[in-house]
């Protein structure tokens, strides 16, 4: 059984979709569920794929999966079609759920799928590069729901996929687990291949993403790196240190007159500004005040998530170069 067998490389995009549509029949007439999502992944990404509950993440996901069809519209993995790229073992996902007999060991979960793809030799390489290699001899129903989601992720690598779909992958996981986990994810990347995952952790996305997909209600309302789309939400937060206790709330007074400022927070001696315009709140703070030690920082992805998934515009906010049209 080879472990290391590196990714393909190519030109041909790892998935397209174009004008992908799905329905789904309810007694008040159709529901759509996935509403014209156009996008393309190259070979090597690893993207985040985040939406609100019902936004459609898990009904594109199925698509790609071969597990749906579309109603309209395309859905291409590496050029082909679906199932003919899952047969052909180019594809492999990790689910939140299913998948696992609990009456049998971790090793030997892994060796059954491994057979399935005619591969033969010893599962250890697999449960190593998953970090489970010491729960071999465990009985799956013995594993904890960390180690379970780890154990199906050794299980999507004995194809070498080429493009591997993740789906909460961390659920249960402690911190240290996940972080173990993301560093297997991205040493896979690292060789070359494509990774799309859809997380709620949005620490995660904002970490280890290259970039981010945002959809809400079937569509694409963001696509762009982690900082291009945290930069879709309105407003940045512009700090400063003050160590009087009287000049600090002086100049919070001031700033309050300011149209520029939409909220203020104390937090011990420093003033935290959440403004729409921060070179407005900056230059009054450098130029006016005793402030130091002052920061602008853009919205964190968790504001940016609630903002553009709350309230999406009808087109997409596609970021190119920084530009976004």
């Amino acid at each position: 059984m080879t472990s290391t067998t590196a990714p393909h490389t190519e030109s041909t995009p790892a998935l397209s979709l174009r004008g992908l549509r799905k329905e789904f029949p309810s007694p008040a007439g159709p529901v759509r569920a996935v509403d014209g999502i156009d996008l393309e992944i190259a070979p090597g990404e690893v993207v985040a794929f985040l939406g609100p509950n019902g936004a459609g993440k898990t009904s594109t996901i199925d698509m790609v999966l071969g597990l749906s069809a579309p109603t309209s519209g395309t859905v291409q993995v590496f050029g082909a079609d679906p199932a003919d790229a899952i047969a052909a073992g180019r594809v492999a996902a990790v689910m939140q759920t299913g998948g696992l007999l609990r009456d049998i060991t971790v090793a030997e979960t892994v060796a059954l799928t491994a057979a399935l793809f005619g591969r033969t030799g010893s599962p250890v390489p697999y449960l190593e590069r998953a970090g489970i290699a010491d729960l071999a001899d465990r009985m799956v129903g013995k594993c904890s729901g960390g180690q379970q989601q780890r154990l199906r992720f050794a299980m999507a690598l004995v194809s070498e996929p080429d493009l591997l779909l993740l789906d909460e992958p961390t659920t249960g996981m402690d911190v240290e687990g996940r972080r173990e986990f993301w560093a297997a994810i991205r040493a896979d990347a690292a060789a070359g291949r494509t990774v799309v995952f859809a997380t709620h952790y949005l620490e995660e996305a904002d970490t280890y993403a290259d970039r981010v997909v945002l959809v809400s209600q079937g569509r694409v309302v963001a696509d762009g790196s982690t900082a291009e789309v945290r930069s879709l939400a309105s407003g940045r937060t512009v700090s400063a240190r003050i160590d009087d206790d009287g000049d600090r709330a002086a100049v919070a007074a001031r700033l309050r007159e300011l149209p520029a400022v939409d909220a203020i927070d104390h937090r011990g001696a420093r003033l935290v500004v959440r403004t729409p315009d921060s070179d407005v709140v900056a230059r009054f703070l450098l130029t006016q005040t005793a402030a130091r030690d002052l920061e602008v920082a853009s919205e964190n992805l968790e504001d940016a998530f609630v903002a553009l998934t709350t309230t999406a515009a009808p087109g997409a906010a596609r970021i190119t170069d920084g530009a976004t049209r």
